[in-house]
């Protein structure tokens, strides 16, 4: 049950594994370094972050913090690569931010606190109109930097929350062990992403796209209670909890051309709320998938009501033969609408940031 006392070698290993051989498929060197030239004028200013104080400021915060509020031209925070030891908050009046880091492994925004979920996240974004480039978000509570070995228990603890509409994150890292992205509300594109953890690791009612992200399951070990008179356990974890609570709603999350990897097994979701919405679509599911691939969890019974998916997966973990009965099969065009850009970004939001 403690999968989450393992040794910093093998997170060392699984990083090694899919940052060279996912991430730096999807991401292009200059991306790393520079935006284009049109991006660059779409920029009013850029700030710089540095641990040493050589440049504007010695923590993140403090350059959020120097930015007007209702700001509303773009402004590019820099982060130098470090450890920032630092919970970072962005508030609703705050928007036109590029936060941008010097790589997912050498940027790193890291804090450990746990338990009451609205206090733990490591970084909150409240805002709209926000970018985050090559940088990491780390709950360190139950994923430590520099242990070898964990002895915190479980507990929920976020790495981050996002809030807001029109918020994109290129290369970026989230890393946790139970929810580690809570991924609020709002229109959100996340691209070449690293997320991992093991319980409900990537959960909220936003409507997001994940494109070519790595999905690391660190569920090895684990069992996980139920909620139910007879407190059934469930030995595996769950991807998505995903909180679509309506049929109006247009809360979904969409994983696209993603890879599900890692150590012990998962769910791909579980029902957090009653019209839970996800697709997997032309991704590759590995084994740590189990056969039946999704959980009504609280909501057995109306099943009718979940909407969950998968279209041209691969891999040993996409075999569909005993999944759920209730699983969905959606229709090509349906398929098509979700799968596409404007399914987040219907006026080109995504085009018009830098």
């Amino acid at each position: 049950m403690r999968a989450y006392k393992k040794s910093l070698l093998t997170t060392k290993f699984l990083y090694v594994l899919v940052l060279l051989t996912v991430v730096a498929g999807f991401a292009t060197v200059a991306s790393r370094t520079i935006l284009n030239d049109s991006s660059q004028q779409k920029l009013s200013k850029t700030i710089v972050v540095d641990k040493s104080g050589r440049y504007d400021f010695k923590t993140i915060q403090s350059a959020i913090d120097s930015i007007p509020e209702n700001n509303n031209e773009w402004i590019r925070i820099r982060v130098k690569s470090g450890v920032y030891g630092e919970k970072v908050e962005i508030p609703s009046d705050k928007p036109f931010i590029v936060l941008e880091g010097e790589g997912m492994q050498a940027t790193i925004i890291a804090w450990g606190d746990h338990d009451r979920l609205d206090k733990t996240p490591t970084f909150s974004c409240a805002t709209d109109d926000f970018v985050a480039r090559h940088l990491s978000f780390y709950n360190t509570y139950n994923h430590p930097l520099d242990s070898a070995e964990n002895e915190n228990p479980r507990k929920q603890a976020v790495a981050a929350r996002i809030q807001g509409d029109r918020i994109s994150f290129y290369d970026c890292g989230f890393y946790g062990l139970q929810d580690t992205l809570w991924d609020v509300s709002g229109l959100h594109y996340f691209k070449s992403c690293f997320i991992e953890g093991a319980v409900d690791f990537i959960f909220g009612s936003a409507q997001s796209i994940y494109e070519n992200c790595a999905i690391s399951v660190i569920a090895e070990g684990l069992s996980v209670m139920k909620k139910t008179d007879d407190e059934e356990f469930v030995a595996a974890g769950f991807i998505t909890a995903q909180g679509r609570d309506s049929l109006e709603s247009p809360s979904a999350f969409v994983f696209k051309g993603c890879q599900v990897f890692g150590t012990g097994k998962v769910y791909l979701g579980r029902a957090w709320r009653s019209h839970s919405t996800v697709l997997f679509y032309r991704s590759k599911l590995t084994d740590v998938v189990v056969p039946e691939g999704w959980n009504s969890w609280d909501y057995a019974g109306h099943e009718d009501k979940i909407m969950y998916a998968e279209s041209g997966c691969y891999g040993l973990g996409s075999n569909m033969s005993q999944r759920v009965d209730w699983m969905k099969t959606l229709s090509q065009p349906m398929i098509d609408k979700m799968t596409s850009l404007t399914f987040i970004d219907k006026e080109g939001w995504i085009r018009e940031q830098p």
